[in-house]
């Protein structure tokens, strides 16, 4: 087929190899423009899509919006069988949406309808979701509505947003391949009434920990933000990352040390931070920080 790949971040890069490792023509890459990176923060740097289409000889193309008119001849007039979506970041108008022969169809990382929206998989590991997993949709107008073509599912168990956005990326990419060898006898399948929630974007706010809450809620905070944006906690106006915790037993004031190795009071039960950064520092074992920086048992997390 020919196929305009739409997509931005690493989640989306698995599934564009694929289609080309299946033989089929990717006619562009629509992807968001380069933003500033880089150790300085200023550097443009383009996304993980365009780097990988760049690889491939494939054109790229960034436009800031789709809605205007001649963006949207641009597109039509690849004349494209089919759109892939994944993780672009910009809405597509109906003008987009119809204009490939067969339409666009989306890789959506939650078993639609649960989960609809900007950051399916860290609201499914907060919420305490058991399993999840992958939807490939045909697009229309609504946010996430479309029918489903194919779906696959899979534990979360103890894995972290990013683990699960590899896993889930990889499974994806393989189940768009087989969807679109099979698609005429795919039979799309509307979504159900009930069921439906809806994942906003995560802020960096709700990084910050709250250890009145349960331990086994903090703990899922802080596998939802690993890598990013990060759960953290305050000690001495200072900002610490905590990219890996255990549930452990104890009780205190909520957010009081334990002990001296960085187990934390929550709630109801405790969590011992076993992974840590430090503001500006790499990231590193509990144990190292702990050499260089003690956190004595009593102290008093902000």
């Amino acid at each position: 087929m020919r196929i305009i790949f739409m997509g931005t971040p690493d989640f989306a890069v698995p599934a564009l190899v694929a289609l080309i490792e299946a033989g089929h023509e990717v006619v562009a890459a629509y992807t968001q423009p380069p933003r500033p990176g880089g150790r300085r923060g200023k550097e443009l740097t383009p996304s993980p899509v365009q780097r990988e289409a760049e690889a491939h000889g494939i054109e790229v193309r960034h436009p800031i919006s789709l809605k205007g008119a001649d963006e949207q001849q641009a597109f039509a007039a690849m004349e494209a069988d089919i759109a892939v979506v994944a993780a672009y970041g910009l809405i597509l108008p109906q003008a987009v949406l119809d204009a490939p022969r067969l339409g666009c169809l989306n890789i959506h990382a939650s078993i639609l309808p649960r989960w609809r929206g900007a950051a399916p998989i860290q609201r499914a590991i907060l919420a305490g979701d058991p399993t999840t997993g992958v939807t490939i949709m045909q697009m229309e107008a609504g946010l996430d509505t479309g029918p489903m073509l194919a779906t696959l599912r899979t534990t979360i168990e103890r894995k972290t947003a990013g683990e699960l956005t590899a896993e889930l990326a990889d499974r994806g990419a393989q189940l768009l391949v087989g969807t679109l060898r099979d698609l005429a006898v795919h039979r799309a399948v509307r979504q159900p009434e009930d069921g439906v929630t809806y994942a906003k974007k995560i802020e960096k706010a709700e990084g910050r920990i709250d250890f009145s809450q349960e331990s086994e809620a903090v703990e899922r905070q802080v596998r939802a933000f690993t890598p990013a944006p990060g759960a953290f906690f305050e000690l001495e106006g200072e900002r610490y990352r905590v990219l890996a915790a255990d549930m452990v037993d104890g009780g205190a004031e909520p957010g009081t040390t334990l002990d001296d190795a960085l187990a934390i009071a929550c709630g109801s039960g405790a969590i011992r931070v076993t992974r840590i950064q430090r503001a500006g520092k790499p990231a590193m074992e509990s144990i190292e920080l702990l050499r260089g920086r003690p956190i004595p048992e009593g102290t008093k997390l902000g």
